[in-house]
């Protein structure tokens, strides 16, 4: 009986220390599978001249320790394209993704690119805004 009772009292006392162990620090920081980090979620163009390049590259990393996969950038509208890698961006590794405005259009503008990717945080919003101001000497419609 008594060594039952030790035998018992060892398997508690094993599973009892073996959860309640905390994970490294590196293990406790680390992103398991595909990450995304952007530089910047928001581009701010202030002002733009109609016909200016209304383009800008939201560069980010994955920092997970999976390939990222990007399967879908969708515009808030067909005033803004984006551009994206296709192929699979290695952890560590960087990239960007292109989204170009059209600066035909006068006046205040504030749009938003969805970006869906096999990352845990999925969609990212990525968003856009300025003012586009006639050339000179146009006339604002």
């Amino acid at each position: 009986m008594k060594k039952i009772i030790t035998s018992i009292l060892f398997v508690v006392v094993t599973f009892t220390l073996s959860c309640s162990q905390t994970p490294s620090i590196k293990e406790s920081n680390s992103v398991f599978g595909p990450g995304i980090d952007f530089e910047k979620k928001e581009s701010d163009y202030r002002i733009i001249k109609q016909g200016g390049d209304g383009l800008f590259e939201f560069v980010f990393t994955n920092t997970g320790t999976e390939p990222l996969i990007l399967s879908n950038v969708r515009s808030s509208c067909g005033c803004t394209i984006p551009e994206w890698p296709r192929e699979p961006i290695n952890a560590g590794e960087s990239a960007s993704i292109l989204a170009k405005y059209d600066t035909k259009r006068i006046g205040q503008f504030s749009k938003s690119v969805s970006v869906y990717s096999n990352a845990t945080e999925t969609p990212i919003v990525l968003r856009l805004k300025g003012r586009v101001e006639p050339k000179t000497g146009a006339a604002a419609k």
